[in-house]
């Protein structure tokens, strides 16, 4: 089922398809990159891993309750990154990714607040669950920026092995509104 196309000022947020392996690859696959999530993400990255993964598990679920968008600037074309929001999730509701050239320019923050609107205001989502590994300070801020509060920690397996904590954040449809307000 496909997804809606969501704006901001800078981004047009787009449901990724078999089209977007190519940029997403290119950005994706990348240590610096993938170091920071889940241990479940293999490294060294399989060729081909991309244009399966799209393949296999974003579209035959795209829009059932998962919703994956490719970050594509309005300004050139190409997918630079991705944002993924679950209605049930393990750990979390919510993750991203955004390829290193594009880091320390707020486009995930931009697409955060947009995909936070849409999980509140269309979906009906009463509270989301983050999570990050201690140590990932670039998604930490972003969850402080956009009103999320930090509950817990707990043990976590990611990519790079020195990271062995995540954090555990929570954003209620309360909290987000009090924060949209400000």
């Amino acid at each position: 089922m496909p997804i809606p196309m969501l704006a901001t000022e800078r981004l047009n947020l787009l449901g990724v398809t078999e089209a977007d392996a190519e940029a997403y690859e290119h950005h994706f696959v990348d240590y610096e990159v993938i170091r920071h999530l889940s241990a479940e993400v293999p490294w060294p990255f399989p060729a081909g891993g991309v244009q399966a993964f799209i393949r296999d598990q974003i579209v035959p679920v795209q829009g059932q309750d998962r919703w994956v968008w490719g970050l594509h600037r309005k300004s050139v074309d190409g997918l630079i990154g991705t944002i993924d929001l679950r209605r049930y999730g393990e750990r979390k509701n919510r993750g991203f990714w955004l390829g290193r050239a594009f880091w320390g320019h707020g486009y995930m923050t931009e697409a955060v607040i947009r995909v936070n609107d849409f999980a509140f205001d269309e979906l009906g989502f009463e509270r989301l669950i983050f999570a990050n590994a201690v140590g990932n300070e670039r998604s930490r801020n972003i969850k402080l920026r956009t009103g999320a509060r930090l509950v817990g920690l707990t043990p976590g397996a990611f990519v790079d092995p020195g990271y062995t904590r995540q954090e555990i954040w929570e954003l209620t449809k309360e909290q987000w509104v009090a924060w949209r307000q400000l």
